[in-house]
């Protein structure tokens, strides 16, 4: 019995897809101990993400021009690490994806060029046989 080949690249990519969860927890609790990481890589894009959110919500409730207040620096820094974290994953699972399409691509790829070379290669022995069939033909008929 033959048994088909281990889908081994399947799970590593499980693996790593996995793996970035805790990666991105620990990711996190870092940038919230950091001074530096928490003021100008999780504040900013937390104010951003903050500001887009309430003035969706207000023009949806029909608020027009009313000013948006920032997050305190410690909601933003949780927002913005917990954003951080999400795209991390994001990330991850994004990369996993176009990895596992250019393995299948390439699988593929393979497969049509032997499929390709098979072809020519019958096409080259149906010419051989033409070839041998005329000539007997050509036999045939002399005797």
């Amino acid at each position: 019995m033959v048994v088909g080949a281990f889908p081994i690249a399947k799970l590593l990519y499980l693996g790593v897809r996995q793996l970035s969860k805790p990666v991105a927890n620990r990711i996190k609790a870092g940038a919230r101990r950091s001074e530096f990481f928490k003021n100008y890589i999780c504040l900013p894009p937390a104010q951003a993400y903050h500001w887009i959110e309430m003035r969706t919500k207000m023009r949806i409730m029909g608020f027009r021009g009313s000013t948006i207040k920032p997050l305190n620096e410690e909601a933003a820094a949780e927002l913005g690490a917990e954003l951080l974290g999400e795209a991390i994953v994001f990330i991850i699972g994004g990369g996993c994806m176009v990895l596992e399409y250019s393995r299948q691509a390439t699988n593929s790829r393979r497969k049509e060029e032997e499929l390709a070379q098979t072809i020519n290669s019958l096409q080259t022995q149906l010419g051989e046989l033409a070839l041998a069939t005329e000539t007997l033909d050509a036999q045939i008929r002399e005797v």
